[in-house]
């Protein structure tokens, strides 16, 4: 109940900051920028690009879930601050490895405490008092422009029963490295459908990245809570992964702005975009695209001016490969939503195999049932 009071306290904040303005994508993009921040036992915490969201935060105890392969969290640590901490990171890359540096450069023990699952890991740290600590996670192949294989999976909504036979398969395949979803991984965004989720998933052997659908995004939707970023952006490899939150069929202007500045630092990059739903539905059986073609073509012309290598979106519950704007597109809303019916496509997810120095090499539907 605490959790969603505070959630509407919040929600009420930001709309009157747009004026009494009821856009729900341009709130939830505002709602976006206090992801991954929090203060506590005279510790202020932040995470750079808002790539984690803060769980849990009590004196002594900061619990993070991960939005991203590699996180750097900022820590402002008072001089009465306390300095004994546990940090939990759950969706957390199994290989990664976490380096503690103050401001100087100094390195910070921090002792790892054993965890029952693949994706969670616990340190214990020592935070000298009055002082600026990096917290930084990630795979130390990270940086290393590298092939590797990761798995797309969308639209679980009410599924979610369903999910761990999914959940088995992806576990198969060896050299998955990480899940990337297009959204809806609940029917009606709920804190028990978040929670349901996560558990249903718990023992997937590799974290899941996703941007949030429309069945994820009711007016006081906790998704920020529970994911963290609706909008954000990562590197893996040196290859760049855009997330974009066009759950109300429509993109924030203020996520406009942030796409700008990903296309850039894209640029000589191998870029993979994914939105929810796509610009224009390249069928028609349920009219499943923007709520405008201006806008998805606007869209469509950013993109293609910034050399994207390949466009995901889920939404339709099927798959269809095709082109847009010249760029690779690949639909796949197969998480176990109610199926199209109409081409015999059910319950899958993708494999996508990337080569950092050429592009996507390789694309395969791994169909569940």
């Amino acid at each position: 109940m605490m959790g969603k009071l505070v959630r509407a306290v919040a929600l009420i904040a930001i709309l009157g900051g747009l004026g009494g303005c009821t856009d729900q994508a341009t709130a939830r993009a505002e709602w976006d920028l206090l992801v991954g921040k929090g203060l506590a036992g005279g510790v202020g915490f932040e995470v750079d690009h808002g790539l984690a969201a803060v769980r849990h935060l009590v004196p002594g105890e900061l619990t993070l879930w991960l939005g991203a392969p590699a996180v750097v969290i900022r820590a402002a640590v008072a001089a009465d601050a306390a300095t004994r901490w546990r940090l939990e990171l759950r969706n957390a890359m199994p290989d990664g490895v976490l380096a503690v540096r103050r401001s100087n450069g100094t390195v910070i023990d921090a002792t790892e405490v054993q965890s029952e699952r693949a994706t969670r890991r616990v340190y214990d740290i020592d935070l000298p008092p009055d002082s600026q600590v990096t917290l930084s996670f990630g795979s130390p192949a990270a940086a290393d422009p590298l092939p590797f294989t990761f798995a797309l999976m969308s639209d679980v909504q009410d599924g979610v029963d369903r999910v761990g036979d999914l959940v088995t398969r992806i576990n198969a395949e060896p050299d998955v490295a990480f899940v990337l979803s297009a959204g809806d991984l609940t029917q009606v965004g709920s804190d028990e459908e978040m929670k349901g989720f996560q558990h249903a998933t718990r023992h997937l052997k590799v974290p899941l990245f996703s941007t949030i659908g429309n069945h994820d995004a009711p007016p006081d939707t906790p998704w920020q809570t529970w994911f963290g970023r609706g909008s954000f952006r990562f590197l893996h490899r040196d290859v760049l992964f855009s997330q974009v939150d066009s759950a109300s069929a429509t993109v924030s202007p203020k996520v406009y702005e942030w796409l700008e500045q990903w296309l850039d630092l894209g640029r000589g990059r191998v870029h993979i975009f994914t939105t929810h739903i796509p610009p224009i539905d390249p069928v028609g059986t349920r009219n499943g695209s923007f709520g405008s073609r201006g806008e998805a073509g606007k869209l469509l012309a950013m993109l293609a001016r910034g050399d994207v290598e390949v466009t995901l979106y889920g939404h339709i519950h099927s798959y269809y490969a095709f082109e847009n704007a010249g760029i690779p597109a690949h639909i796949s809303g197969g998480g176990g939503a109610f199926e199209e019916k109409v081409d015999g496509i059910g319950r899958h997810f993708m494999v996508i195999d990337v080569d950092p120095r050429v592009g996507v090499t390789g694309t395969r539907v791994v169909e569940v049932d």
